[in-house]
């Protein structure tokens, strides 16, 4: 099959490899997927970068967790009726090599999920990852149905669905964005009011935005360097539930605040995720995808020929939507 994979780590130009590898043979419990489409997610360029120095330790790795496609053929243990069946998949590339920037990929069934009729397979290569986690920030700690949710990168990949995931649970939100055209996607989706993250007290804008009313939530994509604004601004017994800290790797915590305040802190990564948990959101984002209730944004596609731009742009930011590797 025609995959890409690095046997090192460091940039996508030096280390990434396009070309022939051995077509993965199925097993018990497991499917092959034949992939339309690969996702481009930042767990994906900070390994390929070494952030994990362990994982190529039993080999070369194929990247990338997030993928969709058609399975081709079945294990022992998997119902005949699931070959042909439309699907997208999950944790392709967590705790083994093996993941979706290929033609064909060999995993445990429960992490290929039925995708709709519906639904395109670019759409489904974002589902993983950006969903899931989006998710998970928004149900984690109960009911979140008439309060004020504060959505900090609102027209990020992952705040892009938590704004949407939260106007589904009933909330009022409040996006953060640094720029008119994230302002105005945030707006779009239904965010009720969106303050400019990049001025210095933004926390306090939140409050004006909220007519003085601390929110109960905050989805957060850069917990280190957004703490003090959201301190600014949340409610006594209020959740925090952060996806990333890239700007400040190791945050210094005002535990005496945040403990008078009763705070929940909340770190998310879909990997950890109890299954229970993982069940939950793939029920949600199923229903979501039939009904048409969620919007997806595809910022830019790439053949596999490509990946190293994929990755290079995943790298560069500065855009809203998935990047998606077509793997056909």
């Amino acid at each position: 099959m025609k995959a890409a994979w690095f046997e090192k780590f460091g940039s996508a130009e030096q280390v990434i490899q396009v070309g022939e590898q051995p077509k993965p043979v199925v097993a018990l419990g497991q499917v092959l997927v034949k992939l339309a489409t690969s996702g481009v997610n930042p767990s994906d360029v900070k390994k390929r970068a070494g952030a994990s120095p362990s994982l190529l330790d039993d080999g070369l790795v194929i990247p990338h967790s997030d993928g969709a496609g058609v399975i081709e053929s079945v294990g022992l243990g998997v119902p005949e009726d699931r070959v042909g069946q439309r699907v997208w998949v999950y944790q392709a590339q967590y705790g083994r090599r093996l993941g979706t920037a290929a033609e064909y990929v060999v995993l445990d069934s429960n992490r290929a999920v039925h995708l709709p009729d519906n639904t395109e397979f670019s759409v489904g290569a974002c589902l993983g990852i950006p969903v899931m986690t989006a998710h998970r920030c928004v149900y984690a700690d109960g009911d979140i149905s008439g309060q004020v949710v504060l959505v900090t990168g609102g027209a990020g990949r992952v705040g892009y669905y938590a704004i949407q995931w939260a106007l589904i649970a009933g909330a009022e939100v409040i996006a953060t964005a640094s720029n008119d055209a994230d302002r105005d996607t945030c707006l779009a989706l239904g965010a009720s009011a969106v303050v400019n993250h990049r001025e210095a007290d933004w926390g306090k804008q939140v409050l004006i935005a909220s007519q003085g009313k601390r929110v109960d939530r905050v989805i957060d994509v850069e917990f280190g360097a957004n703490l003090p604004q959201i301190l600014n601004c949340i409610a006594t017994s209020g959740v925090v539930a952060t996806y990333s800290s890239t700007q400040v790797k190791q945050p210094s915590l005002p535990f005496i605040d945040m403990m008078f305040m009763d705070l929940t802190l909340r770190m998310i990564l879909v990997y950890a995720m109890p299954e229970s948990a993982k069940q939950q959101a793939i029920e949600a984002i199923t229903e979501a995808l039939q009904t048409g209730k969620l919007q997806h944004r595809i910022a830019h596609k790439v053949t596999l020929d490509q990946i190293t731009e994929g990755h290079k742009l995943v790298e560069q930011g500065g855009f809203g939507g998935c990047v998606i590797v077509c793997t056909e």
